[in-house]
């Protein structure tokens, strides 16, 4: 099957595109946010191929995954038909609400009838208003990390993009009090300016051990982050971050806030989970001087990844969702 999708979300394409299928990525020559074309730090197979949106017209397209409300429009003017009209079309809802009173947040394709939503999470699905659209979740799957914890790093991990300009959401603002207890090392983009901007911030100042790696290859974060002692997700407001579940898959214990997704998805014997922050510090400050326990807890962690967010339940789940979406059109 020809499935046309825009790169958008790099961990979760690189799991969609280890699929059955034939995956059709637009490229443009400035290679923007509509024509990103195949990763360069993720590995995709073949079968994910570029194409252009004048190649588009002349190829046959039998589903559309859509992830941006205007990639509808796109569609259109690229293959010159209509997602969910007369091209099957699914979208694909990453994010939880960011605007707004937050519990009445109307999805803006709700009240449709012409395509699916499906939800990365259930927390997604229960608190994105979509109206009278049909809805379903499919839950993350992640292509197994290479690597292994080993936790010889007396450090926290983290990975998050944008701290600095996302701030509270990503709960920048509550780095210091953990830098205070171990050293920190940030993964992921936009994190160069980090150490500076807590330096800054209230309750920071100099001398924080905060170290930023800014945009580092998959392949070589995963090594590093398995090093260090344990994973710390600070996100406020996030869907369930992949980061979190490929951390939780190398074995490493975690340490994060009890919001969102993370609730369900980290049990209490693969990590601490909490609302109180001192409580998560106290449990950073345990792992750091007990390794045996940062073990034990990851060990747990890995199999709950393994079972729950495995490569071929997402790949299984999606076949059928398509077979079902693909099928009804007809």
């Amino acid at each position: 099957m020809n499935i046309l999708l825009w790169h958008v979300h790099g961990s979760w394409t690189t799991s969609f595109v280890h699929g059955t299928h034939r995956y059709l990525i637009p490229v443009t020559p400035d290679r923007g946010p509509y024509g990103l074309g195949r990763a360069r730090t993720y590995p995709w197979p073949d079968t994910a191929v570029e194409i252009t949106p004048e190649q588009l017209r002349s190829t046959d397209v039998d589903l559309v995954v859509l992830q941006r409300p205007e990639e509808i429009d796109l569609t259109h003017q690229w293959t010159g038909r209509t997602p969910g009209r007369d091209l099957p079309a699914i979208y694909v809802e990453h994010n939880t609400p960011k605007d707004g009173n937050v519990p009445h947040s109307r999805h803006p394709l709700a009240d449709r009838d012409d395509l699916l939503i499906a939800h990365v999470t259930h927390f997604n699905e229960l608190f994105w208003d979509t109206g009278a659209t049909r809805t379903t979740v499919v839950e993350h799957g992640i292509v197994p990390p290479r690597v292994e914890w080993t936790g010889e790093l007396d450090r926290l991990a983290v990975v998050t993009n944008e701290p600095v300009r996302r701030w509270r959401v990503t709960g920048t603002d509550l780095m210091p009090r953990f830098a205070r207890v171990a050293p920190l090392d940030v993964f992921g983009m936009g994190v160069a300016g980090l150490p500076d901007a807590l330096a800054r911030a209230p309750g920071g100042g100099p001398g924080l051990a905060v170290t930023g790696h800014d945009d580092v290859p998959q392949d070589r974060m995963h090594a590093e982050v398995a090093r260090r002692r344990a994973y710390l997700h600070l996100c406020r407001w996030t869907s369930l971050g992949l980061s979190l579940i490929e951390a939780m898959a190398m074995g490493m214990p975690v340490v994060a806030l009890a919001t969102t997704e993370a609730v369900d998805a980290v049990p209490a014997d693969a990590g601490v989970l909490s609302t109180r922050v001192d409580t998560l510090v106290e449990a950073a400050r345990w792992l750091m001087t007990d390794r045996d326990a940062a073990s034990r807890l990851g060990a747990r962690a890995r199999d709950v990844a393994k079972e729950r967010f495995g490569l071929d339940r997402f790949l299984a789940d999606w076949d059928r969702l398509i077979e079902e979406e693909t099928c009804a059109s007809r």
